[in-house]
């Protein structure tokens, strides 16, 4: 991987305020990877693929990144910058809405990264635990969504956002079989471990 353009799609990023992992967010993910290596990754919501490329790093020698992005102009960038930091055969796109896709899939993972549409989320939690492996992690990111799901807030353009935002909490904190933490990184991470 070249880190050099991996840093340069990084700062494109931020310079036009496309989202993509803070630090804290990446670093707290890393070290639950520390000593272990992973077959396979399945990201919902490439953006721009900064994410998707910083997550190789979890990868075993011949381990592999599904994400899926809907898109055009995220795609695009995507393809190109993935090509650009040389990962073109470590990540694989899907393209289209991960609505659409996610019940096509039939891969197990390792682990699940959950970034994209906030009132989706209960959707994709539930294909997530479809195709998680034993033992393996789904984190969603954005969980707290700037305060506003532990807050009273209700301003109606958000509120489908942070109504199904709680309800994905309260799916992954009632499972018997996920142990769940919700973490104040980023704009919060909910990390959810499989337990048997």
């Amino acid at each position: 991987m070249d880190q050099q353009e991996l840093e340069k799609v990084k700062q494109r990023a931020l310079e036009n305020h496309v989202p993509i992992i803070m630090d804290d967010t990446l670093h707290t993910i890393e070290n639950y990877f520390k000593d272990v290596k992973l077959q396979s990754i399945l990201e919902i919501g490439t953006a721009v693929g900064y994410s998707a490329m910083c997550f190789t790093n979890f990868l075993s020698e011949d381990g592999i990144i599904d994400t899926i992005e809907r898109d055009p102009i995220m795609l695009e960038q995507a393809k190109k910058n993935i090509k650009l930091v040389g990962l073109q055969n470590k990540i694989n796109i899907y393209e289209g809405d991960a609505v659409d896709i996610l019940p096509t899939l039939n891969q197990k993972y390792d682990m699940v990264f959950i970034d994209a549409a906030k009132g989706k989320y209960p959707f994709f939690l539930k294909e997530a635990l479809r195709m998680i492996n034993t033992k393996g992690i789904i984190f969603a990111d954005n969980i707290l969504y700037k305060g506003y799901v532990l807050s009273d807030y209700n301003k109606h353009k958000q509120r489908t956002a942070v109504r199904n935002l709680r309800e994905y909490i309260k799916q992954v904190s009632e499972n018997p079989n996920l142990d769940t933490k919700i973490l104040d990184v980023g704009d919060g991470l909910a990390v959810s471990k499989l337990l048997n």
